[in-house]
């Protein structure tokens, strides 16, 4: 088996060198000139040097249609100095009715009025740093990973340092932006970096880029970037590149349930950020704390293995795709949240376990090789039954064509601690080693991976190999992925996502694409997923076939309606409910068919939807379910998004038949561009919880916030209080 798995990992290797040599459309080009003075930051580019460089314009409309330039164009201008990067932008419109959902920062850019940019300065069409702003003058900032490919790629829970001003005008709104070199990643002294930009408009119902890019790619794909070449120097890293960034937080927290008293406490510590050359950051942490982190969305689950919530945590986000982007989803060695958080099953809130400190050294030691080594030490923690254990993870990709790679992994967790424990669930040590090779041609028409990783724990070896490969072959019209993954029964990543083990599963998903002539519909077409597992020595256990048909429309509708067979061998007995009910009896096959629909409105309307029904067999019963979410935009001061899930599981006797019922409206206020509120209250019946969190966020200066936590956890079924907190902490930005 081991000569095999080694076998499927290099065969594909060899064989894709043929793939990757694909064209692109010729990239555009802007440039930059050096600014002699700086600027008043207002918005307006009434400073003559604006006028100096040639500007990026000429932007292609990418929706509703994608075969010419648009209507209202953009003109973005570039300058620089010897600390700072400036951009300014105009941007043309048929009317000020702007759609802005709030004030908030790093708001996401779909269904409203916005201009983002995109830096690529490593030119490795693989990873930017992106800065956007609407007419109001709000500001996001966020980082791409692995080429823009697909949603999850985007995390805007990145911060960083730098200023920019909006202003309003008759027929146009502009922005000027200013954005220190500590801010940046960057080769030094390079006279050319790649970038892009896209723009949302809802008065003429467009959206557009710099550089062309299909309709059938993401619009924030790294594929398709232009360039900036700087004029009279370039952008050179600073000598002295040191930010500190302490907090002091106090606390209050009670356990009604458990009857103890109410503890007071306090906390202290901080994070340092500290450049090296142009392309390598180093990140310290000593006592973290993510008290103020946005509490996970709950969702009702009725599979039988783990839900994924992503990361959300400042300190593990930037570069964090180097880290976490080895093997698949489903099974991927390392995965951050394993790292100083646990989950609470009564109340399915994520709990802290303290970190006493870390440290992490991430990013670019030549044009071609990304490098990163991460170090945490977390706290012991003897009511969850947790040792104090010691994270290593080291990561190297290098590029191999225009935007292919191979990387290799090393995941080490270890007990430094004096709680001895060699059980499985908490054994001395567990380490992961892997290999992966990133498939990705110059205009993302094909794309694939393959990975061979193994663990290493206590005990003698076993089956503790996976293996992965996935190619996909994306065109204008079709968009088709095969895969497959064998993960053994011994395989053990403790400081990853692998929620199931000993299994070879291997699917196929098409999808025919087409836009038709009527003006009111974008694209539709039909959709097919299909998928198997088989386990050694069973065959062939579960099967999946999903028929789906799907309609975009002009106004940002869109509709579709799935047909899915499923076929399922319980090994064991297991209840879908996770109640107290009866299980369904193991070691016999469940055979049921599902039908859904879906529907979303138009999202630029102050009250938008969306809503999914389905209903059908499941298991040796039936289940019907309706959910969706409701949302009202009282621009620019905040939303009201109502977010719902009910299904009712009807089994035959002695097994579940029940009502499971979530939902959770969220109240986001925002006073002013730097004070935030939001309230969020979650019912979950299935693990019989009412969660409330409340979180007020004041930004006094860049980067530099208070937050005061408020966090409530009830009974569903009496209302009785089962844990109260209360945090409030500060925190500063302090460049050095």
């Amino acid at each position: 088996m081991r000569s095999l798995l080694l076998v499927l990992f290099l065969l594909p290797v060899s064989l894709w060198a043929q793939f990757d040599a694909a064209t692109a459309d010729l990239p555009p080009s802007a440039t930059a000139t050096r600014f002699t003075e700086t600027i008043q930051l207002d918005g307006r580019l009434d400073e003559a040097q604006w006028t100096n460089s040639q500007p990026a314009t000429n932007f292609w409309e990418t929706f509703p249609a994608d075969t010419g330039r648009v209507s209202d164009q953009t003109e973005i201008y570039f300058g620089f100095d010897d600390r700072n990067l400036y951009i300014g932008a105009k941007c043309y419109v048929q009317g000020q009715d702007f759609v802005v959902p709030s004030l908030r920062r790093d708001y996401r850019a779909g269904g409203n009025d916005n201009l983002t940019f995109v830096l690529n300065p490593f030119k490795d069409k693989t990873n930017a740093i992106v800065f956007g702003m609407n007419p109001l003058g709000v500001t996001r900032e966020a980082l791409i990973y692995n080429g823009g490919e697909n949603g999850s790629d985007f995390r805007e829970e990145w911060d960083n340092k730098w200023r920019g001003q909006s202003y309003i005008g008759e027929g146009f709104y502009s922005m000027e932006l200013i954005i220190p070199y500590t801010s940046l990643r960057f080769p030094d002294g390079d006279t050319q970096w790649y970038f892009n930009a896209y723009r949302f408009d809802t008065q003429s119902n467009t959206r557009s880029t710099w550089h062309r890019i299909p309709q059938n790619q993401m619009i924030m794909s790294l594929a398709y970037m232009g360039t900036i070449d700087f004029i009279g120097g370039a952008p050179q890293a600073q000598g002295k590149n040191l930010t500190v960034i302490p907090y002091l937080s106090g606390n209050f927290s009670r356990d009604y349930q458990e009857g103890t008293p109410s503890d007071w406490g306090g906390n202290i510590g901080g994070d340092a950020k500290v450049g090296i050359g142009s392309g390598l950051n180093l990140d310290l942490t000593v006592n973290p704390d993510f008290s103020q982190v946005e509490v996970d969305e709950q969702v009702i689950n009725t599979s039988r293995f783990e839900i994924f919530f992503p990361e959300r945590r400042q300190f593990f986000l930037e570069n964090a795709d180097l880290f976490g982007s080895f093997g698949f989803s489903r099974t991927n060695p390392f995965f951050s949240r394993r790292i100083g958080v646990t989950r609470d099953t009564t109340t399915g809130e994520g709990l802290q376990n303290p970190i006493y400190f870390g440290a992490r050294l991430s990013g670019k030691a030549n044009d071609d090789l990304r490098v990163g080594l991460l170090n945490m030490q977390a706290q012991d923690n003897f009511d969850q039954g947790l040792p104090s254990y010691n994270y290593t993870v080291g990561a190297v990709q290098q590029r191999v064509g225009t935007r292919s790679s191979i990387g290799g992994i090393i995941v080490n967790k270890q007990n430094f601690g004096e709680f001895a424990d060699t059980s499985e669930v908490n054994a001395n040590f567990n380490r992961v080693i892997g290999f992966d090779y990133n498939l990705v041609t110059s205009n993302n028409r094909w794309t694939g991976k393959t990975f061979l990783h193994r663990s290493f724990s206590e005990g003698e070896d076993g089956d503790d190999y996976v293996h992965g490969f996935n190619l996909e072959y994306n065109v204008r019209n079709w968009n088709v992925d095969y895969d497959h993954a064998y993960v053994g029964e011994d395989y053990n990543a403790e400081v990853g996502f692998v929620p199931r083990k000993g299994f070879f599963t291997t699917g196929l998903t098409a999808r025919r694409i087409d836009y038709p002539t009527n003006p009111n519909v974008v694209e539709k077409g039909p959709s097919i997923n299909a998928r198997a597992f088989f386990q050694p020595d069973d065959g062939l256990t579960d099967r999946s076939v999903e028929l789906g048909y799907g309609w975009s429309y002009t106004n940002t509708q869109q509709l579709r309606a799935e047909l899915e067979y499923n076929y399922i061998f319980l090994f064991d007995e297991f209840d879908p409910t996770r109640s107290d009910a009866t299980p369904l009896p193991g070691n016999r096959g469940y055979e049921f068919t599902t039908a859904r629909a879906s529907y979303r409105t138009d999202r630029r309307k102050r009250f938008s939807s969306s809503f999914e029904v389905q209903g059908g067999e499941f298991f040796n019963g039936y289940r019907y379910g309706f959910g969706g979410g409701l949302v009202y935009r009282y621009q620019p001061f905040g939303a009201i998004n109502l977010r719902m899930n009910y299904q009712y599981i009807d089994l035959p006797e002695p097994y579940a038949s029940t009502s499971l019922f979530l939902i959770g409206p969220r109240i986001d206020l925002t006073f002013s561009k730097s004070v935030f509120l939001t309230t969020f209250v979650q019912y979950n019946d299935q693990i019989e919880n009412v969660n409330l969190n409340a979180r007020l966020q004041w930004r006094f200066a860049p980067v530099s916030d208070f937050f005061l936590v408020y966090t409530d956890n009830y009974d569903s079924l009496d209302l009785s209080v089962k844990n109260r907190a209360v945090v409030a902490k500060v925190s500063y930005w302090l460049g050095l």
